[in-house]
Protein backbone atom coordinates (compact mmCIF):
# COMPACT_ATOMS: atom_id res chain seq x y z
CA UNK A 1 0.00 0.00 0.00
CA UNK A 2 1.05 3.61 -0.44
CA UNK A 3 3.55 5.01 2.06
CA UNK A 4 4.05 8.73 2.67
CA UNK A 5 7.00 10.44 1.05
CA UNK A 6 8.78 13.44 2.59
CA UNK A 7 6.28 15.87 1.05
CA UNK A 8 3.31 14.00 2.52
CA UNK A 9 4.94 14.02 5.97
CA UNK A 10 5.70 17.72 5.73
CA UNK A 11 2.27 18.93 4.70
CA UNK A 12 0.56 16.68 7.24
CA UNK A 13 2.77 17.95 10.08
CA UNK A 14 2.24 21.55 9.01
CA UNK A 15 -1.53 21.05 8.86
CA UNK A 16 -1.56 19.60 12.40
CA UNK A 17 0.42 22.56 13.76
CA UNK A 18 -1.82 25.01 11.93
CA UNK A 19 -5.00 23.45 13.27
CA UNK A 20 -3.61 23.24 16.80
CA UNK A 21 -3.21 27.02 16.79
CA UNK A 22 -6.68 27.50 15.31
CA UNK A 23 -8.23 25.39 18.07
CA UNK A 24 -6.25 27.31 20.70
CA UNK A 25 -7.61 30.58 19.36
CA UNK A 26 -11.18 29.22 19.27
CA UNK A 27 -10.99 28.00 22.85
CA UNK A 28 -9.52 31.35 23.92
CA UNK A 29 -12.38 33.22 22.28
CA UNK A 30 -10.15 34.80 19.65
CA UNK A 31 -12.17 33.13 16.88
CA UNK A 32 -15.95 33.10 16.73
CA UNK A 33 -17.77 29.89 15.77
CA UNK A 34 -18.58 31.37 12.36
CA UNK A 35 -14.88 32.15 11.81
CA UNK A 36 -13.81 28.75 13.10
CA UNK A 37 -16.37 26.69 11.22
CA UNK A 38 -14.63 26.73 7.84
CA UNK A 39 -11.29 25.96 9.52
CA UNK A 40 -12.56 22.91 11.40
CA UNK A 41 -14.40 21.59 8.35
CA UNK A 42 -11.12 21.69 6.40
CA UNK A 43 -9.88 19.21 8.99
CA UNK A 44 -12.91 16.93 8.90
CA UNK A 45 -14.37 18.19 12.17
CA UNK A 46 -18.16 18.59 12.39
CA UNK A 47 -20.35 19.79 15.24
CA UNK A 48 -23.18 17.31 15.73
CA UNK A 49 -26.03 16.92 18.20
CA UNK A 50 -24.04 15.69 21.19
CA UNK A 51 -20.39 16.36 20.43
CA UNK A 52 -17.85 16.94 17.69
CA UNK A 53 -17.48 14.33 14.98
CA UNK A 54 -14.26 13.81 13.04
CA UNK A 55 -14.14 12.03 9.68
CA UNK A 56 -10.80 10.36 8.91
CA UNK A 57 -9.72 9.97 5.29
CA UNK A 58 -9.05 6.43 4.09
CA UNK A 59 -7.91 6.84 0.47
CA UNK A 60 -9.57 4.21 -1.75
CA UNK A 61 -10.51 2.30 1.41
CA UNK A 62 -7.10 0.71 2.05
CA UNK A 63 -5.68 0.55 5.60
CA UNK A 64 -2.79 -1.23 7.25
CA UNK A 65 -3.03 -3.18 10.48
CA UNK A 66 -1.14 -0.37 12.23
CA UNK A 67 -3.64 2.19 10.99
CA UNK A 68 -6.58 0.04 12.11
CA UNK A 69 -4.98 -0.18 15.55
CA UNK A 70 -4.75 3.60 15.58
CA UNK A 71 -8.49 3.78 14.95
CA UNK A 72 -8.99 1.47 17.93
CA UNK A 73 -6.71 3.67 20.05
CA UNK A 74 -8.62 6.83 19.11
CA UNK A 75 -11.91 5.11 19.92
CA UNK A 76 -10.65 4.17 23.39
CA UNK A 77 -8.81 7.34 24.30
CA UNK A 78 -10.93 10.06 22.76
CA UNK A 79 -14.34 8.55 21.92
CA UNK A 80 -16.73 6.08 23.56
CA UNK A 81 -15.02 2.91 22.46
CA UNK A 82 -16.21 2.61 18.87
CA UNK A 83 -16.01 4.10 15.38
CA UNK A 84 -18.36 4.21 12.41
CA UNK A 85 -17.28 3.14 8.90
CA UNK A 86 -19.00 5.13 6.17
CA UNK A 87 -20.17 4.75 2.58
CA UNK A 88 -17.17 6.86 1.54
CA UNK A 89 -14.76 4.17 2.84
CA UNK A 90 -13.82 6.47 5.72
CA UNK A 91 -14.24 6.21 9.47
CA UNK A 92 -16.00 8.68 11.78
CA UNK A 93 -15.72 9.25 15.51
CA UNK A 94 -18.85 10.79 17.01
CA UNK A 95 -18.01 11.77 20.59
CA UNK A 96 -14.92 13.99 20.47
CA UNK A 97 -13.92 17.06 22.45
CA UNK A 98 -12.66 20.08 20.55
CA UNK A 99 -9.53 20.39 22.66
CA UNK A 100 -8.53 16.83 21.72
CA UNK A 101 -8.83 17.29 17.94
CA UNK A 102 -5.24 18.46 17.32
CA UNK A 103 -3.83 15.55 19.33
CA UNK A 104 -5.97 13.12 17.32
CA UNK A 105 -4.63 14.55 14.06
CA UNK A 106 -1.07 14.30 15.40
CA UNK A 107 -1.56 10.66 16.35
CA UNK A 108 -3.08 9.92 12.96
CA UNK A 109 -0.07 11.54 11.27
CA UNK A 110 2.20 9.09 13.10
CA UNK A 111 0.64 6.27 11.04
CA UNK A 112 0.42 8.30 7.82
CA UNK A 113 -3.23 9.30 8.04
CA UNK A 114 -5.14 12.57 8.20
CA UNK A 115 -8.59 14.17 7.95
CA UNK A 116 -7.81 16.61 5.15
CA UNK A 117 -10.58 17.24 2.63
CA UNK A 118 -13.09 14.94 4.29
CA UNK A 119 -15.36 17.96 4.43
CA UNK A 120 -15.73 21.33 2.81
CA UNK A 121 -16.27 22.44 -0.77
CA UNK A 122 -13.28 20.64 -2.21
CA UNK A 123 -12.37 17.34 -3.84
CA UNK A 124 -13.17 14.73 -1.20
CA UNK A 125 -11.60 11.35 -0.46
CA UNK A 126 -11.33 9.27 -3.65
CA UNK A 127 -13.06 5.90 -3.41
CA UNK A 128 -12.56 2.67 -5.31
CA UNK A 129 -13.34 -1.04 -5.53
CA UNK A 130 -12.67 -2.88 -2.26
CA UNK A 131 -11.38 -5.84 -4.29
CA UNK A 132 -8.94 -3.77 -6.35
CA UNK A 133 -5.83 -5.74 -7.22
CA UNK A 134 -7.33 -9.15 -6.46
CA UNK A 135 -10.61 -9.38 -8.40
CA UNK A 136 -10.82 -11.91 -11.20
CA UNK A 137 -12.73 -9.51 -13.44
CA UNK A 138 -10.17 -6.73 -13.07
CA UNK A 139 -8.90 -5.07 -16.25
CA UNK A 140 -6.23 -2.97 -14.54
CA UNK A 141 -5.57 -2.28 -10.85
CA UNK A 142 -7.09 1.19 -10.30
CA UNK A 143 -5.22 1.97 -7.07
CA UNK A 144 -2.14 3.62 -8.64
CA UNK A 145 -4.43 5.95 -10.59
CA UNK A 146 -6.50 6.64 -7.47
CA UNK A 147 -3.31 7.54 -5.59
CA UNK A 148 -2.10 9.81 -8.39
CA UNK A 149 -5.48 11.56 -8.38
CA UNK A 150 -5.30 11.86 -4.58
CA UNK A 151 -1.91 13.53 -4.77
CA UNK A 152 -3.10 15.88 -7.53
CA UNK A 153 -6.25 16.89 -5.65
CA UNK A 154 -4.73 17.33 -2.19
CA UNK A 155 -4.66 21.07 -1.37
CA UNK A 156 -5.14 21.90 -5.05
CA UNK A 157 -5.04 25.72 -4.88
CA UNK A 158 -7.51 26.27 -7.69
CA UNK A 159 -10.10 23.88 -6.25
CA UNK A 160 -9.96 24.74 -2.54
CA UNK A 161 -13.27 26.61 -2.71
CA UNK A 162 -15.56 24.92 -5.19
CA UNK A 163 -19.28 25.75 -5.39
CA UNK A 164 -19.93 22.53 -3.45
CA UNK A 165 -18.24 19.28 -2.41
CA UNK A 166 -16.86 17.10 -5.19
CA UNK A 167 -16.50 13.31 -5.23
CA UNK A 168 -14.54 10.88 -7.40
CA UNK A 169 -14.91 7.10 -7.65
CA UNK A 170 -12.79 4.78 -9.77
CA UNK A 171 -13.10 1.13 -10.76
CA UNK A 172 -10.74 -1.09 -12.71
CA UNK A 173 -13.00 -4.11 -13.16
CA UNK A 174 -15.72 -5.11 -15.59
CA UNK A 175 -18.21 -5.10 -12.70
CA UNK A 176 -18.60 -1.71 -11.04
CA UNK A 177 -18.29 -2.16 -7.29
CA UNK A 178 -17.45 1.50 -6.63
CA UNK A 179 -20.84 3.02 -7.55
CA UNK A 180 -19.18 5.32 -10.08
CA UNK A 181 -22.52 6.37 -11.60
CA UNK A 182 -23.55 8.34 -8.50
CA UNK A 183 -20.40 10.43 -8.19
CA UNK A 184 -19.52 13.86 -9.56
CA UNK A 185 -16.86 12.13 -11.65
CA UNK A 186 -16.91 8.36 -12.13
CA UNK A 187 -13.96 6.65 -13.79
CA UNK A 188 -13.92 3.13 -15.26
CA UNK A 189 -10.73 1.61 -16.62
CA UNK A 190 -11.19 0.38 -20.18
CA UNK A 191 -9.01 -0.84 -23.03
CA UNK A 192 -9.47 0.25 -26.62
CA UNK A 193 -9.18 -1.93 -29.72
CA UNK A 194 -5.41 -1.57 -29.67
CA UNK A 195 -5.22 -2.78 -26.06
CA UNK A 196 -4.29 0.65 -24.73
CA UNK A 197 -5.47 1.58 -21.22
CA UNK A 198 -7.73 4.54 -20.69
CA UNK A 199 -10.81 5.69 -18.83
CA UNK A 200 -14.50 5.90 -19.57
CA UNK A 201 -15.58 9.08 -17.81
CA UNK A 202 -18.99 9.72 -16.29
CA UNK A 203 -19.93 13.15 -14.97
CA UNK A 204 -22.75 14.73 -13.02
CA UNK A 205 -23.86 11.78 -10.92
CA UNK A 206 -24.97 12.17 -7.34
CA UNK A 207 -27.71 11.56 -4.81
CA UNK A 208 -29.13 13.93 -2.21
CA UNK A 209 -31.95 16.37 -2.90
CA UNK A 210 -31.66 15.92 -6.68
CA UNK A 211 -30.57 12.35 -7.44
CA UNK A 212 -28.98 11.87 -10.85
CA UNK A 213 -27.26 8.97 -12.60
CA UNK A 214 -24.03 10.22 -14.17
CA UNK A 215 -23.77 10.49 -17.94
CA UNK A 216 -20.85 9.59 -20.17
CA UNK A 217 -18.81 12.59 -21.22
CA UNK A 218 -16.02 10.60 -22.89
CA UNK A 219 -15.74 6.91 -23.73
CA UNK A 220 -11.94 6.83 -23.76
CA UNK A 221 -9.42 9.20 -22.16
CA UNK A 222 -5.85 7.81 -22.37
CA UNK A 223 -4.47 7.18 -18.89
CA UNK A 224 -1.69 9.72 -19.45
CA UNK A 225 -4.31 12.49 -19.68
CA UNK A 226 -6.78 11.57 -16.97
CA UNK A 227 -5.57 14.30 -14.59
CA UNK A 228 -5.74 17.04 -17.21
CA UNK A 229 -9.16 15.89 -18.40
CA UNK A 230 -10.52 15.71 -14.85
CA UNK A 231 -8.99 19.09 -14.13
CA UNK A 232 -10.84 20.61 -17.08
CA UNK A 233 -14.12 19.15 -15.83
CA UNK A 234 -13.60 20.61 -12.36
CA UNK A 235 -12.41 23.92 -13.81
CA UNK A 236 -15.57 24.38 -15.88
CA UNK A 237 -17.65 23.48 -12.83
CA UNK A 238 -15.67 25.87 -10.63
CA UNK A 239 -16.27 28.73 -13.05
CA UNK A 240 -19.94 28.18 -13.85
CA UNK A 241 -21.35 26.17 -10.94
CA UNK A 242 -23.88 28.07 -8.86
CA UNK A 243 -22.80 29.66 -5.60
CA UNK A 244 -26.06 31.50 -4.89
CA UNK A 245 -28.07 28.40 -3.91
CA UNK A 246 -26.56 25.51 -1.92
CA UNK A 247 -29.26 23.16 -3.22
CA UNK A 248 -28.31 23.85 -6.83
CA UNK A 249 -24.55 24.04 -6.44
CA UNK A 250 -23.47 20.51 -7.38
CA UNK A 251 -22.01 19.74 -10.79
CA UNK A 252 -25.04 17.61 -11.67
CA UNK A 253 -27.16 20.77 -11.75
CA UNK A 254 -24.71 22.49 -14.09
CA UNK A 255 -24.56 19.48 -16.42
CA UNK A 256 -28.34 19.31 -16.52
CA UNK A 257 -28.66 23.06 -17.14
CA UNK A 258 -26.13 23.13 -19.98
CA UNK A 259 -26.83 19.68 -21.40
CA UNK A 260 -24.08 17.11 -21.70
CA UNK A 261 -23.06 18.15 -25.22
CA UNK A 262 -22.52 21.80 -24.30
CA UNK A 263 -20.80 20.85 -21.05
CA UNK A 264 -18.51 18.51 -22.97
CA UNK A 265 -17.75 21.23 -25.53
CA UNK A 266 -16.60 23.55 -22.76
CA UNK A 267 -14.52 20.84 -21.12
CA UNK A 268 -12.86 19.90 -24.42
CA UNK A 269 -12.12 23.56 -25.17
CA UNK A 270 -10.41 23.98 -21.81
CA UNK A 271 -8.59 20.67 -22.16
CA UNK A 272 -6.88 21.76 -25.37
CA UNK A 273 -4.82 24.21 -23.30
CA UNK A 274 -3.58 21.61 -20.77
CA UNK A 275 -3.77 18.22 -22.48
CA UNK A 276 -0.01 17.82 -22.86
CA UNK A 277 0.95 20.12 -20.00
CA UNK A 278 2.77 19.51 -16.72
CA UNK A 279 -0.04 17.35 -15.28
CA UNK A 280 0.31 14.75 -18.03
CA UNK A 281 1.16 11.46 -16.31
CA UNK A 282 4.44 9.96 -17.45
CA UNK A 283 5.24 6.27 -17.52
CA UNK A 284 7.95 6.81 -14.92
CA UNK A 285 5.48 8.50 -12.56
CA UNK A 286 2.93 5.72 -13.01
CA UNK A 287 5.64 3.13 -12.38
CA UNK A 288 6.77 4.99 -9.25
CA UNK A 289 3.31 4.99 -7.72
CA UNK A 290 2.40 1.49 -8.96
CA UNK A 291 5.44 0.13 -7.12
CA UNK A 292 3.54 0.73 -3.87
CA UNK A 293 0.80 -1.66 -5.00
CA UNK A 294 2.76 -4.73 -6.01
CA UNK A 295 1.28 -8.12 -5.18
CA UNK A 296 2.19 -9.63 -1.80
CA UNK A 297 4.32 -12.74 -1.49
CA UNK A 298 1.66 -15.28 -2.41
CA UNK A 299 2.48 -18.91 -1.77
CA UNK A 300 2.02 -21.61 -4.34
CA UNK A 301 -0.98 -23.32 -2.77
CA UNK A 302 -2.10 -26.87 -3.26
CA UNK A 303 -5.58 -27.39 -4.59
CA UNK A 304 -7.88 -27.07 -1.57
CA UNK A 305 -11.08 -28.06 -3.30
CA UNK A 306 -11.49 -31.48 -1.69
CA UNK A 307 -10.56 -30.57 1.89
CA UNK A 308 -12.47 -27.29 1.72
CA UNK A 309 -15.54 -29.04 0.36
CA UNK A 310 -15.36 -31.56 3.18
CA UNK A 311 -15.40 -28.74 5.75
CA UNK A 312 -18.32 -27.09 3.98
CA UNK A 313 -20.25 -30.36 3.94
CA UNK A 314 -19.60 -30.98 7.63
CA UNK A 315 -20.42 -27.53 9.03
CA UNK A 316 -23.56 -25.68 7.96
CA UNK A 317 -22.57 -22.47 9.76
CA UNK A 318 -19.26 -22.37 7.93
CA UNK A 319 -21.02 -23.16 4.65
CA UNK A 320 -23.49 -20.29 5.11
CA UNK A 321 -20.64 -17.90 5.86
CA UNK A 322 -18.58 -19.16 2.95
CA UNK A 323 -21.49 -18.68 0.56
CA UNK A 324 -22.02 -15.05 1.48
CA UNK A 325 -18.66 -13.75 2.74
CA UNK A 326 -15.99 -15.46 0.62
CA UNK A 327 -15.22 -14.02 -2.82
CA UNK A 328 -13.18 -15.32 -5.74
CA UNK A 329 -9.53 -14.30 -5.98
CA UNK A 330 -7.36 -14.01 -9.08
CA UNK A 331 -4.60 -16.14 -7.48
CA UNK A 332 -5.20 -19.88 -7.19
CA UNK A 333 -5.54 -21.08 -3.62
CA UNK A 334 -6.56 -17.65 -2.25
CA UNK A 335 -9.85 -15.90 -1.51
CA UNK A 336 -11.09 -12.49 -0.40
CA UNK A 337 -13.23 -12.38 2.73
CA UNK A 338 -15.79 -9.80 3.85
CA UNK A 339 -15.98 -9.25 7.61
CA UNK A 340 -19.56 -8.27 8.37
CA UNK A 341 -20.23 -5.20 10.52
CA UNK A 342 -23.97 -5.90 10.38
CA UNK A 343 -24.63 -8.11 13.37
CA UNK A 344 -28.23 -7.76 14.55
CA UNK A 345 -28.52 -5.25 17.38
CA UNK A 346 -25.50 -3.19 16.30
CA UNK A 347 -25.64 -0.02 14.24
CA UNK A 348 -24.56 -0.90 10.66
CA UNK A 349 -20.94 0.06 10.09
CA UNK A 350 -20.04 0.37 13.78
CA UNK A 351 -17.00 -1.44 15.19
CA UNK A 352 -15.72 -1.39 18.75
CA UNK A 353 -12.12 -0.68 19.67
CA UNK A 354 -11.71 -4.37 20.51
CA UNK A 355 -13.08 -5.41 17.12
CA UNK A 356 -10.76 -2.99 15.33
CA UNK A 357 -7.74 -4.28 17.25
CA UNK A 358 -8.82 -7.83 16.49
CA UNK A 359 -9.39 -7.02 12.81
CA UNK A 360 -5.82 -5.72 12.65
CA UNK A 361 -4.61 -8.98 14.17
CA UNK A 362 -6.64 -10.99 11.66
CA UNK A 363 -5.11 -8.95 8.84
CA UNK A 364 -1.61 -9.72 10.06
CA UNK A 365 -2.39 -13.38 10.59
CA UNK A 366 -4.33 -14.05 7.41
CA UNK A 367 -3.96 -11.22 4.86
CA UNK A 368 -0.48 -9.68 4.71
CA UNK A 369 -1.34 -6.96 7.23
CA UNK A 370 -3.87 -5.06 5.08
CA UNK A 371 -7.62 -4.44 5.23
CA UNK A 372 -10.14 -2.73 2.97
CA UNK A 373 -13.17 -0.65 3.99
CA UNK A 374 -16.15 -1.13 1.69
CA UNK A 375 -18.74 1.49 0.74
CA UNK A 376 -21.26 -1.06 2.02
CA UNK A 377 -19.81 -0.40 5.52
CA UNK A 378 -18.00 -3.70 6.01
CA UNK A 379 -14.33 -4.73 6.11
CA UNK A 380 -12.42 -6.95 3.69
CA UNK A 381 -9.38 -9.20 4.07
CA UNK A 382 -8.33 -9.36 0.44
CA UNK A 383 -5.69 -12.12 0.43
CA UNK A 384 -6.65 -15.15 2.52
CA UNK A 385 -5.40 -18.65 1.77
CA UNK A 386 -8.26 -21.04 1.23
CA UNK A 387 -6.67 -23.40 3.73
CA UNK A 388 -7.07 -20.67 6.38
CA UNK A 389 -10.73 -19.95 5.75
CA UNK A 390 -12.10 -22.19 8.49
CA UNK A 391 -9.71 -20.77 11.09
CA UNK A 392 -10.57 -17.24 9.99
CA UNK A 393 -14.28 -17.99 10.23
CA UNK A 394 -13.91 -19.27 13.80
CA UNK A 395 -11.91 -16.20 14.81
CA UNK A 396 -14.28 -13.74 13.10
CA UNK A 397 -17.33 -15.47 14.60
CA UNK A 398 -15.92 -14.99 18.09
CA UNK A 399 -15.59 -11.27 17.33
CA UNK A 400 -19.15 -10.87 16.04
CA UNK A 401 -17.82 -10.20 12.53
CA UNK A 402 -18.92 -13.36 10.74
CA UNK A 403 -22.66 -12.82 10.31
CA UNK A 404 -23.39 -14.68 7.04
CA UNK A 405 -25.51 -11.88 5.60
CA UNK A 406 -23.31 -10.17 3.02
CA UNK A 407 -25.58 -8.98 0.21
CA UNK A 408 -28.74 -9.99 2.10
CA UNK A 409 -31.50 -7.94 3.67
CA UNK A 410 -29.75 -7.34 7.01
CA UNK A 411 -26.53 -6.20 5.30
CA UNK A 412 -27.98 -2.68 5.24
CA UNK A 413 -26.37 0.63 4.50
CA UNK A 414 -27.39 3.06 7.21
CA UNK A 415 -26.35 6.62 8.04
CA UNK A 416 -26.06 7.80 11.70
CA UNK A 417 -29.42 9.57 11.34
CA UNK A 418 -31.25 11.52 14.00
CA UNK A 419 -29.37 9.95 16.90
CA UNK A 420 -26.30 11.98 15.96
CA UNK A 421 -26.64 14.17 12.87
CA UNK A 422 -27.97 17.73 13.07
CA UNK A 423 -29.29 17.47 9.50
CA UNK A 424 -31.36 14.31 9.98
CA UNK A 425 -35.15 14.32 10.00
CA UNK A 426 -35.52 10.84 11.45
CA UNK A 427 -33.62 8.05 13.16
CA UNK A 428 -31.88 5.54 10.93
CA UNK A 429 -30.11 3.28 13.43
CA UNK A 430 -33.18 2.20 15.46
CA UNK A 431 -35.09 1.50 12.25
CA UNK A 432 -32.25 -0.63 10.91
CA UNK A 433 -32.26 -2.53 14.20
CA UNK A 434 -36.02 -3.11 14.09
CA UNK A 435 -35.94 -4.40 10.51
CA UNK A 436 -32.89 -6.59 11.17
CA UNK A 437 -34.58 -8.15 14.20
CA UNK A 438 -37.64 -9.04 12.12
CA UNK A 439 -35.67 -10.74 9.38
CA UNK A 440 -32.57 -12.05 11.14
CA UNK A 441 -33.37 -15.74 10.54
CA UNK A 442 -30.55 -16.74 8.23
CA UNK A 443 -32.56 -19.37 6.37
CA UNK A 444 -35.20 -16.76 5.59
CA UNK A 445 -32.52 -14.33 4.40
CA UNK A 446 -30.96 -16.93 2.13
CA UNK A 447 -34.38 -17.76 0.71
CA UNK A 448 -35.05 -14.10 -0.08
CA UNK A 449 -31.59 -13.85 -1.60
CA UNK A 450 -29.71 -10.81 -2.80
CA UNK A 451 -31.34 -7.62 -1.59
CA UNK A 452 -29.80 -4.23 -0.87
CA UNK A 453 -31.61 -2.07 1.67
CA UNK A 454 -30.34 1.47 2.21
CA UNK A 455 -31.55 3.89 4.89
CA UNK A 456 -30.99 7.66 5.02
CA UNK A 457 -32.13 9.91 7.84
CA UNK A 458 -32.54 12.93 5.55
CA UNK A 459 -32.57 14.09 1.96
CA UNK A 460 -28.77 14.39 1.86
CA UNK A 461 -28.79 10.62 1.22
CA UNK A 462 -25.66 9.59 3.13
CA UNK A 463 -27.27 6.15 3.26
CA UNK A 464 -27.59 6.00 -0.55
CA UNK A 465 -31.30 5.20 -0.32
CA UNK A 466 -31.93 6.23 -3.94
CA UNK A 467 -29.91 3.26 -5.23
CA UNK A 468 -31.09 0.64 -2.77
CA UNK A 469 -33.26 -2.21 -4.02
CA UNK A 470 -35.38 -0.97 -1.14
CA UNK A 471 -34.59 2.60 -0.16
CA UNK A 472 -35.86 4.30 2.98
CA UNK A 473 -35.77 8.06 3.55
CA UNK A 474 -36.52 9.72 6.87
CA UNK A 475 -38.83 12.72 6.55
CA UNK A 476 -40.22 15.22 9.03
CA UNK A 477 -43.95 15.79 9.33
CA UNK A 478 -44.98 18.37 11.89
CA UNK A 479 -42.11 17.44 14.15
CA UNK A 480 -42.68 13.69 13.85
CA UNK A 481 -40.43 11.23 12.05
CA UNK A 482 -41.88 9.38 9.08
CA UNK A 483 -40.32 7.21 6.39
CA UNK A 484 -40.72 7.30 2.64
CA UNK A 485 -40.15 4.01 0.79
CA UNK A 486 -38.90 3.50 -2.73
CA UNK A 487 -38.00 0.36 -4.63
CA UNK A 488 -36.07 -0.55 -7.77
CA UNK A 489 -32.88 1.39 -7.16
CA UNK A 490 -29.53 -0.18 -7.97
CA UNK A 491 -25.84 0.62 -8.09
CA UNK A 492 -23.16 -0.95 -10.26
CA UNK A 493 -23.27 -1.57 -14.00
CA UNK A 494 -27.07 -1.21 -14.11
CA UNK A 495 -27.28 1.81 -11.82
CA UNK A 496 -30.81 3.11 -11.44
CA UNK A 497 -32.80 5.38 -9.14
CA UNK A 498 -35.64 3.83 -7.18
CA UNK A 499 -39.28 4.94 -7.39
CA UNK A 500 -41.32 6.07 -4.40
CA UNK A 501 -44.23 3.70 -3.77
CA UNK A 502 -46.51 6.26 -2.14
CA UNK A 503 -47.15 8.15 1.07
CA UNK A 504 -44.78 7.78 4.00
CA UNK A 505 -45.09 5.49 7.03
CA UNK A 506 -44.55 5.76 10.74
CA UNK A 507 -41.62 4.15 12.48
CA UNK A 508 -43.86 1.43 13.91
CA UNK A 509 -45.21 0.42 10.52
CA UNK A 510 -41.92 0.13 8.68
CA UNK A 511 -40.94 -3.50 9.42
CA UNK A 512 -44.41 -4.60 8.34
CA UNK A 513 -44.14 -2.54 5.16
CA UNK A 514 -40.93 -4.37 4.32
CA UNK A 515 -42.66 -7.69 5.03
CA UNK A 516 -45.41 -6.89 2.53
CA UNK A 517 -42.89 -5.90 -0.14
CA UNK A 518 -41.21 -9.26 0.35
CA UNK A 519 -44.55 -11.05 0.18
CA UNK A 520 -45.08 -9.75 -3.33
CA UNK A 521 -41.58 -10.78 -4.32
CA UNK A 522 -41.91 -14.33 -2.97
CA UNK A 523 -45.30 -14.73 -4.59
CA UNK A 524 -44.35 -13.35 -8.01
CA UNK A 525 -40.70 -14.18 -8.53
CA UNK A 526 -39.43 -16.57 -11.15
CA UNK A 527 -36.91 -19.25 -10.22
CA UNK A 528 -33.63 -17.68 -9.08
CA UNK A 529 -34.94 -14.19 -9.84
CA UNK A 530 -33.57 -11.47 -7.60
CA UNK A 531 -35.79 -8.94 -5.84
CA UNK A 532 -34.52 -6.11 -8.06
CA UNK A 533 -35.26 -8.12 -11.21
CA UNK A 534 -38.81 -8.85 -10.07
CA UNK A 535 -39.35 -5.13 -9.42
CA UNK A 536 -38.01 -4.28 -12.88
CA UNK A 537 -40.28 -6.85 -14.50
CA UNK A 538 -43.47 -6.00 -12.61
CA UNK A 539 -43.02 -2.31 -11.88
CA UNK A 540 -43.98 -0.56 -8.65
CA UNK A 541 -47.78 -1.03 -8.74
CA UNK A 542 -48.10 -4.63 -7.43
CA UNK A 543 -45.88 -3.77 -4.48
CA UNK A 544 -47.75 -0.54 -3.81
CA UNK A 545 -51.10 -2.35 -3.89
CA UNK A 546 -49.90 -4.98 -1.42
CA UNK A 547 -48.50 -2.44 1.02
CA UNK A 548 -51.41 -0.03 1.03
CA UNK A 549 -54.20 -2.55 0.52
CA UNK A 550 -56.75 0.08 -0.50
CA UNK A 551 -56.11 3.63 -1.61
CA UNK A 552 -54.82 5.69 1.31
CA UNK A 553 -56.20 9.20 1.06
CA UNK A 554 -54.08 10.83 3.75
CA UNK A 555 -51.23 10.25 6.11
CA UNK A 556 -53.71 10.19 8.99
CA UNK A 557 -55.28 7.08 7.47
CA UNK A 558 -52.04 5.26 8.02
CA UNK A 559 -52.49 5.71 11.75
CA UNK A 560 -56.03 4.32 11.78
CA UNK A 561 -56.62 0.98 13.58
CA UNK A 562 -58.11 -0.64 10.46
CA UNK A 563 -54.93 -0.06 8.48
CA UNK A 564 -53.58 -3.57 8.92
CA UNK A 565 -50.19 -4.73 7.73
CA UNK A 566 -48.64 -8.13 8.01
CA UNK A 567 -47.72 -8.71 11.65
CA UNK A 568 -44.12 -9.80 12.04
CA UNK A 569 -43.78 -9.64 15.80
CA UNK A 570 -41.40 -6.90 16.86
CA UNK A 571 -41.25 -4.66 19.88
CA UNK A 572 -41.02 -0.94 19.19
CA UNK A 573 -40.24 0.06 22.76
CA UNK A 574 -37.01 1.85 21.87
CA UNK A 575 -37.37 5.64 21.82
CA UNK A 576 -33.60 6.00 21.52
CA UNK A 577 -31.03 3.51 20.36
CA UNK A 578 -27.28 3.37 20.25
CA UNK A 579 -25.37 0.19 21.06
CA UNK A 580 -22.52 2.18 22.57
CA UNK A 581 -24.34 4.25 25.20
Amino acid sequence: MYRYDSFDHQITAERVAQFRDQVRRRLAGELSEDEFRILRLQNGLYMQIHAYMMRIAVPYGLVSAAQMRMFAHIARKYDRGYGHFTTRQNIQFNWLKLQDAPDILAELASVEMHANQTSGNCIRNITSDEFAGVARDEIVDPRPYAEILRQWSTFHPEFAYLPRKFKFAITGASEDRAAIAVHDIGLAVVKNAQGEVGFRVLVGGGLGRTPVIGVEICDFVPWQHIITYAESIVRVYNEYGRRDNIYKARIKILVKALGIEEFKRQVEADWQHTKNGPCTITQSELDRVAAYFTAPAYEVCANEDESLQAMLDDNRGFANWYQRSVKHHKVAGYASVVLSLKKTGIAPGDATDKQMDAAAELAERFSFGELRITHMQNLVLADVKQSDLFSLWEAAKALGMATPNIGLITDMICCPGGDFCTLANARSIPLAKAIAECFEDIDFQHDIGELEMNISGCINACGHHHVGHIGILGVDKDGEEWYQVQIGGAQGNDANLGKVIGKSFSFEQMPEVIARLLQVYVRERYDDERFIDTVRRLGVEPFKAEVYGTLVESDEALKAPDYELLKVGVSYDMPYYSPRF
